[in-house]
């Protein structure tokens, strides 16, 4: 393993927080030894361009492999392709549903039905407030199987003074998750006296 890159599945869907997926392709892609696999769903098209008027194919040109939604039979969708883990940015209350029930009706729920059945680490950037009992309880049970529920809430501590400061705080700590170096945002290093 150590003679390949370390491979991050991303995949962004239609909830609203598009950036989180684009900014997270943009940082990893300056990381060395990071080998991205995007697969956008058809709904997040619309929002990429409505929130960042960036179209699919800028999105795209940010990974190193691109995946369409329905290819079921792409290399991420099986255990034995060797990924270390995937974020789901921003992850909507449907895609969060299909992974919590185990449907992989389309490649992003396949592809993460495969991180949590090979025991690998799975981050949702779940995006809705406020939340009804059927969204907690799916982010419950895919805590129970091992996924790691990731909010996008900004932090306020390291004074931000733009939404792009708070997007990389964000980024940054998912990015931590993966055990990956990076510079992107200030670390807390405890209340000034």
């Amino acid at each position: 393993m150590a003679d390949r890159p370390q491979r991050l599945v991303i995949a962004i869907t239609g909830a609203t927080g598009a950036v989180y997926g684009v900014r997270l392709l943009q940082h990893l892609r300056n990381i060395e030894g990071v080998e991205t696999h995007l697969v956008i769903s058809d709904a997040a098209v619309l929002t990429l361009h409505q929130e960042t008027g960036l179209q699919r194919k800028e999105v795209e040109a940010l990974a190193h492999v691109v995946h369409k939604q329905n290819n079921i039979g792409a290399s991420i969708a099986s255990g034995s392709f060797q990924a270390d883990g995937m974020v789901i940015a921003p992850c909507s209350m449907k895609t969060l549903a299909s992974v919590a029930h185990g449907l992989s009706d389309n490649l992003i729920a396949r592809a993460a039905d495969v991180m949590l059945k090979e025991r690998r680490r799975l981050i949702l950037m779940v995006r809705e407030t406020p939340f009804n009992l059927a969204h907690l309880r799916n982010m419950t049970a895919v805590t129970e199987m091992g996924g790691i529920i990731f909010p996008p809430l900004p932090s306020f501590y390291h004074q931000p003074q733009s939404i792009d400061d708070m997007v990389d705080h964000t980024v940054a700590r998912v990015i931590d998750l993966f055990g990956l170096c990076h510079n992107l945002a200030p670390r807390w290093n405890g209340m000034n006296p």
